[in-house]
């Protein structure tokens, strides 16, 4: 009798998911790609090497990131700068950046661990390639320009929100890298030419608040 009773207990959540989802009150599922989803804050998505707000290169070439990869799927070599015209503020620059997105897991070690905050993730992931070249998303692909944009291997690809290229990804807005709730609401990174939103993550009170039903509603 125990057993009975706990199947009907399982069967009233899911029977009253399914009338909520039929009847369009608890609506689970998106008409995609005709609606996208909205991705949530801290999404790990497509890479983006960044630059500083002059324009200068965030990487500096020292692999640290392709170290830090647990799927092996990063390839960095550095070439030292041209005194008279630096890529970047180091003595080094990154020449070749590769990542093997068929390899990457998405899982923004590379983000942690790099000393510059030159590569981040953003919320793009409809990049789905007929071949496995496409696949291979090098330095130039990846390196925003002079003004912040963001360029796609594929322009016209009808699922990509190029908006979603600029969106920032979940280490820019966490509270502080180390962790450390002293540092809450306050900007830990160095913001781009680009329009990512770069401000502080908010404190949790006021997290909780906007997650909270409304109070007159109620």
């Amino acid at each position: 009798m125990g057993l009975i009773k706990e199947l009907l207990k399982g069967l009233r959540v899911t029977g009253g998911t399914m009338i909520r989802t039929i009847t369009g009150k608890e609506m689970v599922t998106i008409e995609y790609p005709k609606e996208m989803r909205e991705k949530p804050q801290r999404f790990h998505g497509r890479h983006v090497l960044n630059r500083y707000p002059d324009g200068m290169e965030k990487c500096i070439g020292c692999e640290l990131c392709a170290g830090a990869c647990p799927a092996n799927c990063i390839h960095v070599r550095g070439m030292d700068n041209d005194p008279a015209s630096p890529t970047s503020p180091g003595e080094r620059f990154g020449y070749v950046y590769e990542i093997n997105l068929l390899r990457c897991i998405f899982c923004g070690l590379c983000v942690e661990a790099c000393p510059t905050e030159a590569i981040t993730m953003t919320h793009l992931f409809e990049m789905s390639t007929t071949n496995r070249e496409d696949a291979i998303y090098t330095r130039e692909t990846l390196l925003m320009d002079q003004q912040g944009n963001v360029p796609h291997m594929f322009p016209d690809d009808p699922l990509a929100d190029q908006n979603e290229l600029d969106a920032a990804d979940g280490w820019l807005r966490a509270t502080a890298p180390s962790g450390a709730a002293a540092y809450e609401g306050i900007q830990m990174w160095q913001g781009t030419p680009g329009p990512a939103d770069w401000s502080a993550e908010p404190s949790q009170d006021i997290r909780d608040a906007s997650s909270e039903p409304d109070a007159a509603d109620g």
